[in-house]
């Protein structure tokens, strides 16, 4: 991965948005025939494309350990829900549902504005909830081994995992995902301008 550019002007905080799954659909960040992903006010889109979930912590990590990374919005598909959901904590457990470390807590809280999100999706026509109940897949692994691996400090950068219905059309999955990504951007502090050594 290259390294970033430190010498930006562009004070907007980065939101890194997965999609976690391969055979997904739903959400493209490049909307028309510029070629720039769409960002939410105030914040900048990083787009991550699907790929196995170890190699997906490791750079899901590297980007959250860029400060200029202050977000992440994990998304993908329920197979439980007929509405969209906001997971709001990830236990600790694989794919294959054996725990992931020994030592490491029973539990991992995401730390995104889940209540302001879900009222916004609803305003936006999206029937929208918040649960704490883990689906058993890569998104709920991939939430709490990032949340898990962030730095302990007053600086936590905001995680979310946001949940489609499976048979949801792919206009109403890249709305959701604005609309979420906007209410995590109003969270956001704008950065301190990098300048050249």
């Amino acid at each position: 991965m290259a390294e970033p550019d430190q010498t930006t002007t562009d004070t907007r905080p980065g939101i890194v948005i997965c999609a976690w799954e391969a055979d997904g659909s739903g959400w493209d960040p490049v909307e028309d025939l510029s070629g720039e992903p769409w960002s939410p006010n105030g914040a900048r889109t990083v787009a991550v494309p699907s790929d196995d979930p170890e190699t997906l912590v490791s750079t899901l990590a590297t980007h959250l350990n860029d400060r200029r990374c202050r977000a992440l919005l994990l998304v993908g598909r329920s197979r439980t829900s007929d509405r969209f959901q906001l997971q709001m904590r990830a236990e600790n457990r694989s794919v294959d549902g054996a725990r992931v470390d020994g030592v490491a807590p029973s539990v991992a809280r995401a730390t995104a504005p889940v209540g302001e999100m879900v009222r916004a999706l609803n305003e936006a026509g999206l029937a929208a909830g918040a649960t704490s109940d883990a689906e058993e897949d890569a998104g709920s692994y991939l939430l709490y081994r990032v949340l898990t691996g962030l730095p302990d400090d007053a600086d936590t950068p905001v995680v979310g995992l946001l949940r489609a219905p499976e048979a949801e059309s792919d206009a109403a999955v890249h709305k959701a995902v604005k609309t979420a990504a906007q209410a995590m951007a109003r969270h956001l502090a704008p950065l301190p301008r990098f300048r050249p050594a």
